[in-house]
């Protein structure tokens, strides 16, 4: 379970709102090099950490990865984000660039809205 304390819900609307602004295209700092998905975002909990000081199991977007991922180097590229279960890992080998963030952002519109409906239900006891 995640130890961010941020609300999920504003880290998936960031992330959304990065994705359909700019997108991850070059960094400044190193052009010759491919950002990444949500590593290179605020939504990492490592976002401008070289040494990623924390664990990934503390981030928000570790509820997402299948737990037979979660130890792997870079768990959230293990979420599925396709309607047949595809990860960002996966698609990056066959998709270009703006096929990927594509996919990243109706998984993150999908994602919100469940969130969101969730959020407006009246509990019953």
């Amino acid at each position: 379970m995640a130890k961010d304390d941020r609300d999920i819900l504003a880290v998936l609307k960031f992330e959304l709102n990065f994705l359909e602004t700019d997108g991850y295209g070059r960094s400044v700092r190193t052009p010759w090099k491919e950002t990444s998905i949500f590593q290179d975002s605020i939504t990492c909990i490592n976002f401008g950490d070289p040494d990623r000081s924390r664990p990934c199991d503390e981030c928000l977007l570790i509820d997402f990865v299948p737990i037979d991922q979660r130890s792997s180097n870079v768990p959230c590229h293990h979420i599925p984000v396709t309607d047949r279960g595809e990860t960002i890992e996966s698609i990056e080998q066959g998709m270009s660039r703006e096929e990927v963030e594509e996919a990243v952002k109706d998984w993150l519109r999908k994602i919100i809205h469940q969130i969101e409906v969730e959020r407006i239900r009246p509990t019953t006891h």
